[in-house]
């Protein structure tokens, strides 16, 4: 099983540079990072773990310029975020920037995107939330089409692009449906969720991994029914704070990889954490 991690890298916390080097260094399979661009102080809407909302939130780097410095100064280390939300993006941006990112690091980006839990960040971008997963949805094809090989025009309810020539590619080849790099749809089981995935993805980032003997099961029957090869299906569990018997229940439901929790700490903790990690690798 491959051992990736995440973590809330703000302006307080060990720099990408310095925790990409030690992932590389000790063995972890990847580096994944969230994504908000401001946290409103109204905090209408309720913070998904309860209780206050922690004050990493507000001050997380922004994920693309993070992970391309990740990029820089490693080889074999994994990128990817946990989330993208798609949502919050001019999508004719956001295809430039990912497929840059994949095709400099060599293919190593994964794409985790999300639909948001925040209602108040979403509207400041324009985000009607009722229709957030149908956009996020329009957003992703307009993105295929700029991704794929030859020009590829996209009109959607949301969103168009004329036939366009735009570089770099994103260096994995399309699987089925999917066009660009790997991409993950965190969120909680769920029909709805389940039919995007099949739609769209290579698989699902479910926060926690809790519940998961109950919901892969539903997932697979949603994804073959889609018509997509069972062998292609991948769950990886995001955001764990991990255990012997976890792992290995993760790896009986035929999971190959899982994203371990990283406190947002100076470099000292964090090392110190990976430390405790390494029983796992």
């Amino acid at each position: 099983m491959r051992i990736a991690t995440t973590i809330f890298l703000t302006d307080e916390t060990i720099t990408p540079v310095r925790l990409a080097h030690q992932l590389e260094q000790r063995g972890f399979a990847g580096l994944y990072l969230p994504e908000h661009t401001h946290i409103p102080v109204s905090r209408q809407t309720p913070y998904p773990a309860g209780g206050e909302l922690p004050p990493e939130y507000g001050r997380t780097l922004d994920p693309f310029v993070a992970l391309a410095q990740a990029a820089a100064v490693t080889e074999r280390l994994a990128l990817g975020t946990g989330i993208t939300l798609i949502a919050q993006h001019d999508p004719i941006d956001l295809a430039k920037q990912i497929a840059t990112l994949d095709h400099l690091s060599a293919g190593r980006f994964t794409l985790g995107l999300g639909f948001g839990w925040n209602v108040e960040e979403a509207a400041d971008h324009g985000v009607d939330w009722r229709t957030r997963r149908d956009l996020v949805r329009d957003r992703m094809a307009l993105m295929r089409a700029l991704w794929s090989d030859e020009p590829t025009a996209y009109e959607g309810e949301f969103g168009s692009v004329q036939a366009s020539h735009a570089y770099p590619k994103p260096c994995q080849q399309p699987r089925g449906p999917v066009v660009g790099p790997r991409t993950l749809i965190g969120g909680a089981a769920g029909p709805k969720l389940f039919a995007h995935i099949a739609r769209y993805a290579d698989g699902w980032l479910p926060i926690g991994g809790r519940g998961l003997t109950e919901s892969v099961p539903k997932l697979r029957t949603a994804w073959e029914s889609a018509g997509r090869d069972p062998k292609d299906l991948q769950v990886v569990p995001y955001a764990v704070l991990p255990g012997a018997g976890k792992l290995a229940h993760y790896a009986d439901l035929g999971i190959e990889e899982v994203v371990l929790q990283l406190p947002p700490a100076g470099e000292a903790e964090v090392l110190r954490t990976l430390d405790a990690y390494a029983e796992y690798l």
